[in-house]
């Protein structure tokens, strides 16, 4: 005989044998030859021997809660409204108590996730075995595949799908402007000079089904259109054409690329040569004629610099001839200019001073 005192916010069951017999709450008992397991109403419930068996009494039964959770199932399990654990495929038991137990079920057989899950929840560490997750930046989209087959395109944010056997894909691309380098082109002119372009194009994704489903590296496609339009544009021209029409490539680039740019899902915003690059002899043959035609330019300026002396010269004489006056100031000029020149100057006393000055400096006719 023996005295079992069950406290309060415990269960107890009783064995006799190995075979149960009943349950005891909280109180004292006098117990003859029987074996006691004591429980903590606040703890899951562990049953000792086959639940089944324990469930045929029908206060057991009612004093537990139970919880059945199937194979591509699972159980998120809540405390008081805070999230405790995730249950897997079994069986589970909890004492019905002052503890306030939720239980949510998910289908995990499939991808999507219901949207009354708490996405809080679906973050955290105990549910990284079942969710899989996948952030799609704000300057980014994607499409979503799955098993295969293409679902859905997806929005910034982040999203989640159950983790099972059944294959999720997703590609994601970059809806801000990019820059393609299109660099090293060599190219023959319509005349057969041999140049090397470096140009670069602007873009951005306007549709990404057309881009990323309907159309393998569309980047590369792109780069491809640009170089072809570039290749045609300038073969079509001599190399002094070129350069007289260089204003004009960017503006046939971009309308010769629109199109293709339009299938591939891509928006073309802008075009631009950067550096057209010579070969050596052209290069040589190119100074030759910069300096050839500077000098040309100079003995032009000289010319009409030479012209416009000698008419002026010419005006003078005219009316230097018709005005003696005038003739005589300008002799007395010169002869002030180049009396500036002479440090001594003998002249003979006979009063005739103005005349002997003439004799020096104006030649005689």
């Amino acid at each position: 005989m023996q005295c079992v005192k069950i406290n309060a916010y415990q269960i107890a069951l009783v064995f006799k044998r190995g075979v149960y017999q009943r349950m005891l709450k909280e109180g004292n008992y006098w117990l003859w030859n029987e074996q006691v397991y004591s429980y903590d109403v606040t703890k899951p419930f562990a049953a000792p021997v086959e639940l089944n068996i324990l469930l045929q009494d029908a206060e057991l039964a009612e004093a537990l809660q139970l919880v059945e959770v199937k194979d591509n199932e699972i159980v998120l399990q809540y405390e008081n409204g805070l999230f405790k654990q995730v249950l897997t495929a079994g069986r589970y038991t909890f004492w019905k108590s002052v503890i306030q137990y939720q239980f949510i079920r998910a289908d995990i057989s499939k991808v999507e996730i219901d949207e009354a899950f708490d996405r809080s929840v679906l973050s955290k560490a105990a549910m990284s075995n079942y969710v899989r997750q996948y952030e799609v930046q704000n300057f980014e989209k994607a499409v979503l595949f799955v098993d295969g087959k293409f679902t859905k395109v997806l929005e910034p944010g982040v999203h989640y799908w159950w983790k099972n056997s059944i294959p999720v894909n997703v590609g994601k691309v970059d809806m801000r402007q990019q820059q393609l380098e299109i660099n090293g082109q060599e190219i023959l002119t319509k005349d057969k000079a041999a140049l090397r372009i470096n140009a670069w194009a602007q873009y951005k994704v306007a549709d990404i089904e057309k881009a990323l489903l309907q159309n393998a590296a569309y980047d590369k496609q792109l780069y491809v259109a640009f170089q072809l339009a570039l290749r045609e544009y300038v073969a079509g021209y001599s190399f002094d054409e070129l350069l007289e029409k260089k204003e004009s490539i960017a503006p046939f680039i971009l309308q010769a690329v629109a199109e293709k740019a339009m299938a591939l899902g891509v928006a073309v915003n802008g075009f631009g040569i950067r550096d057209i690059i010579l070969p050596g002899d052209v290069k040589e043959i190119m100074n030759q004629v910069l300096i050839a035609e500077k000098k040309a330019q100079a003995n032009t300026i000289m010319r009409r610099e030479e012209t416009a002396s000698t008419r002026s010269l010419l005006n003078t004489a005219k009316l230097m001839e018709e005005n003696a006056m005038l003739w005589k100031l300008k002799e007395m000029e010169y002869v002030e200019k180049i009396a500036d020149k002479i440090s001594n100057i003998t002249v003979n006393g006979n009063g005739a001073l103005v005349e002997q000055l003439k004799q020096i400096f104006v030649p005689q006719k």
